[in-house]
């Protein structure tokens, strides 16, 4: 990342912006019939669950590099698993408040169907 006086909080948040852009392009590609709310079976519990795994896996990382100064993640960073997170953030808001794409409007954040 380039030098800046932006705060480094900020630069995430840009980042995250960013990556959620471009992964959207291959999760719910356009030529695609899949939109975003299918990945969420039960709505905003099965991305909190997503977000669980993601706290999960980064306190294995950080256990696995207190134990051997020398561990280097395999894959992505300690860092881009905050930038995940602060993603489904985003989609959990947006999912609850009826906004995310595909959202049928018959059901709740939990996507279970609304009582008439």
């Amino acid at each position: 990342m380039k030098h800046s006086n932006e705060k480094y909080s900020l630069q995430v948040l840009k980042r995250a912006a960013d990556i959620q852009i471009k992964k959207s392009n291959d999760y719910q590609n356009p030529n695609s019939r899949i939109k975003q709310a299918d990945y969420y079976v039960h709505g905003c519990n099965t991305i909190l669950d997503t977000m669980h795994a993601k706290i999960l896996r980064m306190q294995s990382v950080i256990e696995a590099m207190e134990g051997d100064p020398n561990y280097k993640q395999n894959f992505e960073s300690i860092e881009d698993s905050c930038i995940d997170l602060i993603n489904y953030a985003t989609f959990f808001a947006s999912y609850l408040n009826g906004k995310m794409e595909g959202q049928h409007p018959d059901r709740d954040f939990l996507n279970r169907p609304r009582s008439k």
